[in-house]
């Protein structure tokens, strides 16, 4: 429910809007197009809140998504502009609104990967190593399903892989067994002891097993 801003709106009505609708940035639309977002620290580095806001220098010209994308997607587009709100375009590019960061960590936290009962457990190796098939395969042997999985570079080795895996069973003991006897190292794991009942305790557990 954030609103843009025209083109031409000047830079107090943008810091006014703001305050308002508590964000740092506001994204600037002339004709139905993206210009880019504008922020407080744009605004106060010029002095001059009469002058109009297409006239500023914008960020995030290429901060946008389309009605298709996936929560991953906008996500990456947010972390890559490093901000916390996302365009999104339709299909000839006319502007549609923006969805914040929030707004997409609150939706993903509806998924079962999140609502589901479980435990979360976050694996290192080497790019070789990887291989989701035989890991699923070491834990259904354990009688348990993997819900879903996330893969990035290791922040404290770029040469190896960080899978974070999260499993419909929240004892994790025999799993953990199970893929340590086969060379995986396990650097991380957590046990879900009670359920989670509110938004924000989905979106702490979404965001530790984001890793973010």
């Amino acid at each position: 429910m954030i609103p843009p801003l025209k083109g031409s709106d000047d830079a107090h009505k943008a810091i006014v809007w703001m305050e308002e609708f508590r964000c740092n940035f506001l994204p600037v639309v002339d004709n139905n197009l993206l210009l880019g977002f504008i922020s407080e620290e744009i605004i106060l580095e010029k002095n001059d809140i009469e002058k109009n806001v297409k006239d500023f220098d914008l960020v995030g010209q290429q901060c946008y998504v389309h009605l298709d994308t996936h929560f991953y997607d906008i996500l990456k587009v947010a972390a890559e502009h490093k901000l916390q709100m996302v365009a999104v375009l339709t299909e000839d590019n006319a502007y549609n609104g923006v969805i914040t960061v929030q707004d997409t960590l609150t939706s993903f936290a509806q998924t079962a990967a999140v609502q589901l009962p479980g435990g979360i457990l976050v694996l290192s190796m080497n790019h070789v190593d990887y291989s989701l098939a035989e890991i699923s395969r070491l834990v259904e042997e354990n009688h348990a399903k993997i819900l879903s999985s996330i893969v990035k570079e290791d922040p404290l080795d770029p040469g190896k892989l960080r899978l974070t895996l999260k499993i419909n069973q929240k004892d994790l003991s025999r799993i953990v067994a199970t893929l340590e006897r086969f060379n995986y190292r396990v650097i991380g794991r957590y046990q879900e002891n009670k359920p989670v009942a509110g938004e924000k305790d989905r979106i702490d557990m979404l965001l530790r097993y984001l890793d973010i």
